[in-house]
């Protein structure tokens, strides 16, 4: 459940496919799909103003390390969400493989946390990428076997423009606490016509809150903006953005929606610089600028 920071931008190597870059160790070259050439891995480069990232120390650090909570998002007015880790930590669960099932061609997991979804559709031979703003995360993906760069998704990403599945799972809906900077980006990063896959929270809620990862325990995080979106909210913003509604389903407890790209290409839009995103939830140090300028 996050997405994070590398100096410079990952030039894609094949025209038409997504690149993938940055692990540690290199891992070999991802397999080819078919429309997808194979595609050689860059070297890791240490992330500059590495500080004050909130999904990058403890108390998420601890609990992605022993794959337990408790742990929270915390509002100023004590309102807290429990964190699943032990899902996130465990294999992917009957209501993650439908959402895998329904993944089309290159898929980017924004926010992937420890990486069961890109580890469970690398086992497949399926082609994934990873992002998270957690080095814990990425790390604990490279070492499942998955694929994971460590980036927020509103900094420069391989292959913008021509992916052609990506996931906001898990809350990652959420990221940034601005819904409609969130779907601008994602368009952006999609192939036309591609398949974005949102989990939504399962009641009608449409919020931004200022929050903090906490343990329960004393141990916190640095305050950052998030949003929660039901179906219903997601799918007012999602049509005011030009998505078009693609299916809805819920399983496991858990409520999703999977919305289409506009068939023309939104790459050559500028970016949305006065976003600011809270390391994909806050990682700019400064809250007077944006996070990247891309």
């Amino acid at each position: 459940m996050s997405a994070a920071h590398e100096q410079g931008h990952q030039t894609p190597t094949a025209k038409g496919s997504p690149a993938t870059a940055l692990m540690t160790p290199p891992p070999p070259s991802l397999p080819s799909l078919p429309g997808h050439p194979k595609v050689d891995l860059g070297e890791r480069s240490a992330p500059p103003n590495a500080t004050a990232r909130p999904w990058s120390a403890d108390p998420y650090t601890d609990a992605l390390r022993t794959g337990r909570g408790p742990l929270y998002l915390r509002r100023s007015d004590g309102w807290l969400l429990p964190l699943e880790v032990e899902r996130w930590c465990a294999e992917a669960d009957a209501a993650d493989r439908e959402v895998l099932r329904r993944c089309e061609g290159a898929v980017l997991d924004v926010g992937c946390g420890p990486g069961r979804l890109v580890t469970a559709l690398a086992a497949q031979g399926r082609r994934a990428l990873g992002i998270d703003i957690s080095e814990a995360a990425v790390a604990h993906t490279v070492r499942l076997g998955g694929q994971a760069l460590f980036r927020s998704v509103f900094e420069p990403l391989p292959g913008e423009g021509r992916w052609d599945t990506a996931l906001l799972i898990d809350g990652n809906v959420g990221i940034g606490g601005n819904p409609h900077a969130l779907l601008r980006r994602m368009s952006q990063l999609l192939a036309p016509d591609g398949l974005l896959i949102a989990e939504t929270v399962p009641v009608d809620v449409d919020e931004r809150v200022q929050v903090h990862v906490a343990d329960g325990r004393g141990a916190s995080g640095t305050d950052f903006p998030w949003a929660r979106l039901g179906t219903p909210a997601l799918l007012r913003h999602a049509r005011r953005a030009g998505w078009r509604p693609n299916g809805q389903w819920a399983a496991g407890g858990r409520s999703f929606l999977a919305l289409r790209n506009r068939r023309t290409s939104s790459a050559a839009e500028p970016p949305n610089s006065t976003a600011v995103t809270s390391s994909q939830r806050d990682r700019n140090p400064s809250p007077d600028r944006p996070v990247a300028d891309l």
